[in-house]
């Protein structure tokens, strides 16, 4: 008999493998294809769940679970098949519906996890973060780094759903999570147009002089939809007048930034925009490091690996590490995303393949 390594096996031999289990040991040539394989190997799935199944599930949620202090917010998680148990959209990042009801208040606090809010559709609440109310419109990004206290409260009758995203399984991982919980409702219930945050700083291209020292993250709350869309159209405008403006034919895309840095808007999470054409697609794609999708608005289709699925407004799709994707737009395609690539980047982890152009 031989063990996997190809060695005889003997009476010492064996008792050395005895020995290695009954100290918690586990030699490396037993496993290398586990510990390092060839490429990576998500335990994480590609999926994609339909937003009209979300909001169903959001809505009745509203119906019969209180929001409030102890549960704290009415948010679902997306759980990867490939990550059962965990609530986890992929290995680093956590995707979930949020549903506020008609004048309800979801009460503040804080914790050690990067979180954003995106807004597929709606209008009328209010986030708080560290004590300014910030309007959540459709198409807009909203901020709240790890260890701002924020609540929500919604001003109409009308309840109002958005996709979370925190950085809740790789801070778990790396154990460290902290937690406080802060006032019962929000500490300021007004509801302006603009933020006391924006008005300091979305202003493109200018710096207060008054905070000149660079911050891990953003210090701007809201990364506004009629900005986004300007860029974007303006992309496409210039591909059309012959000049070098987007990332490939057809396909504008943007990246939110930090204003004191000019990288991404949290140290663990980047936040992205991209529009294509009707008509246009990607070419196929791995990337090391995982990604959340949600469709903003068009119809189009994603391949994910070798199964290709249809898409419209609302619905998400995650893309696991190095698994192979393309976007094809039936129309014109928005698109929100957000991955761990500052994690990546900042590992030196980050690697791309576009087969087509190797």
């Amino acid at each position: 008999m031989e063990q996997m390594d190809g060695t005889a096996d003997t009476p010492e031999l064996v008792q050395l493998y005895r020995d290695f289990a009954a100290n918690d040991m586990a030699p490396l040539w037993t496993q290398r294809d586990d510990l390092m394989p060839m490429t990576p190997a998500p335990k994480a799935v590609p999926f994609v769940w339909r937003w009209s199944t979300l909001f169903d599930i959001a809505r009745r949620s509203g119906d019969l679970v209180p929001v409030g202090r102890g549960g704290e917010r009415r948010a679902v998680g997306l759980t990867n098949p490939g990550l059962p148990g965990t609530g986890y959209a992929t290995p680093t990042l956590w995707c979930a519906i949020q549903y506020l009801g008609g004048y309800e208040t979801a009460p503040e606090h804080r914790h050690s996890q990067n979180a954003f809010r995106f807004v597929v559709e709606g209008e009328g609440v209010w986030t708080v973060v560290n004590g300014d109310p910030v309007a959540m419109r459709r198409g807009d990004l909203l901020l709240t780094p790890g260890w701002n206290f924020h609540g929500h409260h919604n001003d109409t009758a009308n309840p109002m759903a958005w996709i979370d995203g925190l950085d809740i399984p790789f801070s778990s991982q790396m154990d460290v999570g902290f937690f406080e919980f802060g006032s019962d409702r929000v500490t300021d219930e007004a509801s302006p147009p603009t933020s006391r945050a924006e008005r300091l700083w979305a202003h493109p291209g200018l710096r207060p002089l008054s905070v000149l020292e660079n911050t891990a993250s953003s210090p701007l709350s809201a990364y506004r939809w009629e900005h986004t869309d300007a860029a974007l159209r303006e992309q496409l405008t210039l591909e059309d007048e012959g000049y070098p403006a987007t990332v490939e034919q057809g396909h504008a895309a943007i990246r939110y930034t930090n204003p004191t840095t000019g990288g991404d808007v949290m140290p663990t999470i980047r936040c992205e925009f991209h529009r294509l054409r009707a008509g246009a697609s990607t070419p196929v794609r791995h990337e090391v490091g995982s990604s959340v999708w949600q469709v903003f608005e068009g119809e189009g289709t994603v391949v994910l690996g070798t199964e290709e699925t249809r898409l419209t407004t609302g619905d998400i799709f995650v893309v696991p590490s190095w698994v192979p994707w393309s976007i094809h737009a039936d129309s014109q395609f928005d698109l929100f995303r957000f991955n761990d690539g500052p994690i990546m980047d900042r590992l030196n982890f980050s690697r791309t393949f576009v087969p087509s152009r190797a």
